[in-house]
């Protein structure tokens, strides 16, 4: 199975590079979306985060108060590495069950911490969707209304772009229209499909 990791800094757009690959009928994993399932109430993840960062990161309901254990983890690295350790493995369990059940000739694994964590094991190319910091900074501030500050060190927390660069394997630059876009992600779709009946 050829599994195609696609990853990018925040803003940079990989969903709206996901979404119109997954419009030609490639099934998309997304390490996001994996994320949140193993913290929905009654999952072990959900009870071992409670153990460790408390009652304050529970909403009323049972749910993962995502805003009050974000604010935890980016002020304190400590915090971060104990929430990895709790959720890192759940997620990759998630993704590879994801990625069996996909049946489209190749397959994303959508991640923004692909190249970070282990996932980018999973994949047999890297794709990178780049864009310029400025630009990251400015899409994200409009968009999830935050302040850039908090954007900066969202961005601090990720690896650095021209390390991203470095290792990836197919770059698409996403500093135009989605015209420009959709015209190299399609260069790259027939690219992956002789790629995937070579894969076997």
């Amino acid at each position: 199975m050829l599994v195609i990791g696609l990853t990018g800094g925040i803003g940079s757009g990989k969903t709206a590079a996901s979404d119109y690959l997954a419009s030609k009928g490639i099934s998309v994993v997304d390490a996001d979306l994996a994320a949140r399932v193993v913290v929905e109430p009654g999952q072990p993840a959900l009870a071992a985060i409670r153990q460790r960062f408390g009652d304050g990161v529970i909403q009323a309901d049972g749910a993962l108060d995502r805003r009050a254990l974000r604010e935890i983890v980016f002020a304190d690295s400590t915090a971060r590495k104990d929430l990895e350790a709790i959720t890192h493995p759940a997620i990759g369990e998630e993704i590879v069950r994801q990625l069996r059940a996909s049946t489209s000739p190749y397959t994303l694994l959508v991640s923004p911490l692909l190249l970070e964590s282990s996932q980018h094991k999973l994949a047999s190319r890297i794709l990178l969707i780049d864009v310029p910091e400025a630009v990251q900074l400015s899409r994200t501030a409009s968009r999830d209304k935050v302040a850039e500050a908090q954007v900066k060190a969202i961005m601090a927390a990720q690896m650095p772009r021209e390390e991203k660069r470095r290792r990836a394997d197919d770059i698409v630059m996403n500093d135009a229209d989605l015209a420009s876009l959709h015209q190299q992600l399609d260069a790259l779709h027939e690219t992956y499909l002789k790629m995937a009946e070579s894969h076997g």
